[in-house]
């Protein structure tokens, strides 16, 4: 844990990889990516909603190593990707 000056608590900051997923008829989303070789095109399932519910969508982009200051969404809030459906 940090401290900072003011005499308060930083947060710990982490590294995450990020996959854009754009889901048909819903939107695009932000998740989380921790599995190794997943490349934009692909097919993959994610949680999606309240309920989260199990639904594909295609891999957009990826970014790698993104520090959780800089997150695309907020990590606490983030869901993570479950699988690739294609290679």
């Amino acid at each position: 844990m940090i401290h900072s000056m003011s005499g308060g608590v930083m947060s710990e900051i982490n590294f995450y990889d990020f996959a854009k997923i754009e889901v048909k008829d819903e939107g695009i989303f932000w998740y989380i990516c921790d599995i190794a070789g997943i490349k934009e095109g692909q097919k993959v399932t994610i949680p999606l909603g309240r309920e989260n519910k199990i639904v594909e969508g295609i891999v957009l982009r990826i970014d790698k190593n993104v520090s959780s200051q800089n997150a695309p969404i907020s990590v606490k809030r983030a869901k993570k990707v479950l699988s690739i459906l294609s290679k």
